[in-house]
């Protein structure tokens, strides 16, 4: 049962949601499944204990996790706003191939974002993106962020990342 303060969208029987400690499992197989960079188990865990009320699922029917937007907070100098600022990291997003072009992505953005400025007083959002992924790119651009600048050989195969950012 999904408890209806932890709600933040519904997409068709899509339900966007906060994530539970139950709901690990899944989020972690959905990471191996549609992204290269895996974490450790209790990589997800730490992010759920500290950064919980900006960690986020989308439930398929039956309980079946098909989405996730993992989050945490920093302290540092902005990228976008000035001087030395409370930021939001997303770390990991990822939307199983089948549930697609629905827009789960962007709900699962939007919530994250939502939830790092209201809950933790975050005063911007950053990220970091494959050079190559030209889909997530012009998802993140339409949700308002913009390159600040590449990050040479920021992933494990040697790719280059562009790092995003944007006020919240």
């Amino acid at each position: 049962m999904v408890a209806a303060s932890d709600v933040y969208a519904r997409i068709g029987d899509v339900v966007i949601r906060r994530a539970r400690e139950s709901d690990l499992p899944q989020v972690i197989q959905v990471n191996r499944k549609c992204l290269p960079e895996n974490y450790p188990e209790w990589f997800f865990e730490d992010h759920l204990r500290n950064w919980g009320k900006a960690f986020y699922v989308a439930e398929a029917p039956r309980g079946k996790i098909v989405g996730y937007v993992m989050t945490r907070v920093e302290y540092g100098v902005g990228f976008v706003a000035r001087g030395f600022v409370k930021r939001g990291h997303i770390i990991s997003l990822a939307v199983l191939p089948e549930y697609r072009r629905r827009g789960i992505a962007t709900k699962l953005m939007e919530a994250a974002m939502d939830s790092l400025k209201r809950e933790y007083g975050a005063q911007e959002v950053y990220l970091e993106v494959r050079v190559s992924n030209t889909p997530a790119i012009k998802l993140y651009e339409k949700l308002g962020f913009r390159k600040i600048h590449v990050i040479p050989r920021y992933y494990f195969d040697g790719e280059d990342a562009y790092l995003m950012a944007r006020l919240l």
